[in-house]
């Protein structure tokens, strides 16, 4: 896809994105809503690296913790924006 066919901003997303945890978290959110030990399973990333994925892409909008009152095992999922991105991601 042409870079002049993306808006900046989509085009700034799917840039922030490139990061291999970012995107991987994104990916396994994609699948429903988890708990930063339930990403990292999937994954195999360490659980602090995707604690900062999640407050990154939550920063960005694109995740949200559903259990913001818990300590531990806050569950998370992607957003509506969050999809978005998911889906011009694939379609790279």
């Amino acid at each position: 896809m042409p870079c002049d066919l993306i808006q900046w901003p989509v085009w700034n997303l799917l840039s922030f994105m490139q990061g291999k945890v970012r995107k991987a978290t994104l990916v396994t959110l994609g699948d429903g809503a988890k708990t930063p030990s339930g990403i990292a399973d999937a994954t195999g990333e360490h659980l602090s690296h995707v604690s900062r994925a999640l407050s990154e892409l939550s920063g960005k909008g694109l995740v949200e913790c559903v259990t913001p009152s818990r300590s531990k095992n806050r569950i998370y999922r992607i957003t509506d924006d969050g999809q978005q991105v998911l889906i011009e991601l694939k379609k790279l």
